[in-house]
């Protein structure tokens, strides 16, 4: 899901980094650019020059406005913005953008009541697919499409709707990471695991040592709690069974009752619901269910627990002035694969681009926006914000979180797959998942009750 940071952004950025009121923000930022290069009346495509002069396929609508709907807030909207200032003063767009904590909930509301966005930036392709069965989204334009060869095939597939492609894929985020300390890890003798069977045996050996719990988690994230305990199963399914499984399951095809996904839920019943593993400094394996997912990091700094499972825009969680490196006071590894026959499985999140409009200047901003010089200059604006786009020179990323998850996501022999709730009907992936999830923490419901409610819920 995205919380990019907060979930799935989207990394979710939703419910992270800050929850407050919409922004609208026109950005008219100068730009070093010579006089006759300055934008004239909509429909002139003037040569444009200096600084300008890398926009001049996007110019000819100087005056016009593109409105643009998004789930991101404050402060991560405030460096988006800043990454196309330069691009809307050069050609006269105006980028006007909203961002909603309802984001999920309005944007359904405005396209069905006929104020739908020219633009909207959707984390979930679920409920991309929902707003295409509206019928009020626009295919993009051939220079978008054509920008999308730079993305692995796969990120394609997650912005096509019934074989027809409608959104390009936009940000990233790498789920499938281990938090931990380098400087605790160190004192006490431990190596970062490279599989899931010296995952298990270090865990063990942290909790027989006696001084800590080797996890720590929470899944709490207002209205979307449970979250976090999806991805740690779509982790271990993606691990033990690789693509084909994980695809079938996200169709029901492979519904939650199916052998191998109960075989999946106990590898995290072992894991994750071990009262000798959990919950480092917060208590027993019910306050999980409690905790924020904010928050479960933070007894890594005091020492009552080793590891977090958590994405990478878990980075921005850490206090200021922590140390985040290899030999920092935190940093992470990468998930080893439950079945070391699966090839590097790595989970991502990520948001994309619809169109409600084919007017013109929202195809220029589209293709601005698909392209890796955006990427680019959207990396340098703040850290914390990675791009799946091969085109994106690695040097670019100077944060090295950021920098160890551009390396898997970009990784073409990687077996990667997106955020699977995040690919279900909504009904079930940002809905009956996360209260079932939450629920078997919180009671310790069995794996099976939960699992048939989760399939019972399931849209005919």
């Amino acid at each position: 899901m995205r919380n990019q940071v907060g979930r799935n952004g989207g990394w979710r950025y939703r419910q992270v980094l800050a929850v407050g009121a919409a922004a609208s923000l026109v950005l008219l930022a100068g730009c070093s650019n010579s006089s006759s290069s300055k934008p004239k009346a909509s429909g002139s495509a003037a040569a444009l020059s200096g600084d300008c002069a890398q926009y001049q396929a996007y110019a000819g609508h100087a005056g016009t406005k593109v409105t643009m709907f998004a789930s991101i807030l404050s402060p991560e909207s405030d460096s988006l913005q800043t990454s196309w200032k330069q691009f809307s003063t050069c050609t006269g767009i105006t980028i006007s953008y909203v961002g909603s904590n309802d984001f999920e909930s309005q944007l359904p509301v405005r396209v069905s009541g006929g104020t739908a966005p020219d633009l909207a930036i959707i984390p979930q392709p679920g409920l991309l697919q929902q707003m295409v069965k509206t019928g009020k989204v626009v295919k993009p334009p051939a220079q978008t499409v054509a920008n999308e060869a730079k993305w692995s095939a796969a990120w394609k597939t997650y912005g096509t709707v019934d074989g027809t492609f409608y959104a390009a894929p936009m940000s990233a985020n790498l789920k499938s990471l281990v938090w931990y300390s380098p400087k605790a890890f160190k004192a006490a003798g431990y190596a970062v695991p490279t599989t899931w069977a010296d995952l298990m045996k270090l865990s063990d050996t942290i909790a027989k040592a006696g001084k800590n719990k080797p996890w720590c988690g929470g899944l709490g994230s207002g209205t979307a709690t449970g979250w976090p305990a999806t991805d740690w199963l779509e982790e271990v399914v993606l691990g033990k069974y690789g693509g084909d499984t994980y695809d079938q399951w996200i169709s029901h095809q492979v519904k939650f009752s199916d052998p191998k996904i109960i075989a999946a839920m106990n590898v995290l019943q072992g894991w994750m619901h071990n009262p000798a593993w959990v919950n480092g400094g917060l208590g027993g394996v019910s306050t999980i269910a409690s905790t924020t997912f904010q928050d479960a990091g933070a007894p890594i700094l005091t020492g009552k627990c080793s590891m977090l499972q958590q994405a990478s825009f878990y980075e921005a969680q850490w206090p200021k002035g922590t140390n985040i490196g290899p030999d920092g006071d935190i940093w992470a590894f990468k998930l080893p694969a439950v079945d070391p026959s699966v090839t590097d499985p790595v989970e991502g999140g990520g948001e994309f681009v619809a169109a409600f409009s084919s007017r013109p200047e929202v195809q220029a901003v589209q293709n601005y926006l698909s392209t890796a010089a955006w990427a680019t200059a959207r990396i340098k604006v703040a850290t914390g914000w990675v791009s799946a786009n091969q085109g994106v020179d690695p040097a670019v990323y100077t944060d090295p979180v950021d920098q160890l998850s551009a390396k898997y996501l970009t990784d073409p022999s990687a077996t990667f797959r997106f955020d699977a709730s995040d690919l279900m009907p909504a009904a079930i992936g940002s809905g009956k998942e996360w209260s079932e999830f939450t629920a078997w923490f919180a009671s310790n419901q069995s794996v099976q009750k939960t699992a048939a409610n989760i399939d019972a819920a399931w849209p005919q």
